[in-house]
């Protein structure tokens, strides 16, 4: 068996220390306000916020950064959030993103278009060379429209059946609005 230091803590020791002389008098107020609140528990909530600075000072060592959501999180959504899974996951995907801003726009794009193919929806991200407008108008001009059979074909479609099985196709995805769809995909993160 290994003989403990007497140097090392281990756990369930007391440890005392100090208050600096320097602490504030807000702060002080606040320790009297918790020892008050606490009473016999008041060693144990101290030791609580002594580890969690501890804690909060190794997780410092990465870095970090606070983004503002477009909305409020429900309570699924912020237990979701306190895996380590999750943050891990986010992190990731937001360090893509950061990495390659262009690609970033043109996801959110493409999540924001109301495409109903997933090719029209991703359009953005397709790197197209850029071609100045001169340019473009003398490819225009060159090029000299041909009618063909497909011309032909398109003109007898009957555009407005098109109009309406997209139209009920819409309706039923409005129906599903983002929060039941985050929402599951959190339930199935969370499984």
């Amino acid at each position: 068996m290994k003989k403990p230091n007497s140097s090392e803590i281990q756990r369930g020791q007391a440890i005392t220390f100090r208050i600096p002389s320097d602490v504030p008098d807000h702060i002080l107020r606040q320790l009297q306000k918790l020892k008050e609140k606490e009473k016999r528990n008041f060693s144990s909530k101290v030791a609580e916020y002594v580890l969690d600075g501890v804690g909060n000072e190794s997780v410092q060592d990465r870095e970090m950064i606070s983004i503002p959501l477009p909305q409020k999180l429900n309570k699924s959504q912020r237990d979701w959030l306190k895996h380590a899974h999750s943050e891990a996951m986010l992190g990731s995907i937001l360090f893509q993103l950061l990495s390659d801003p262009l690609r970033a726009t043109s996801l959110l794009a493409s999540l924001n278009s109301s495409a109903l193919e997933i090719d029209e929806a991703l359009y953005l991200q397709d790197h197209f060379p850029s071609v100045s407008p001169s340019e473009a108008e003398k490819e225009t001009v060159a090029q000299k429209p041909q009618k063909n059979n497909n011309d032909q074909d398109l003109d007898d479609f009957d555009w407005s059946s098109l109009n309406q099985d997209s139209s009920g196709k819409l309706e039923e995805e409005q129906e599903e609005s983002l929060d039941d769809l985050l929402g599951d995909f959190l339930a199935q993160m969370n499984k």
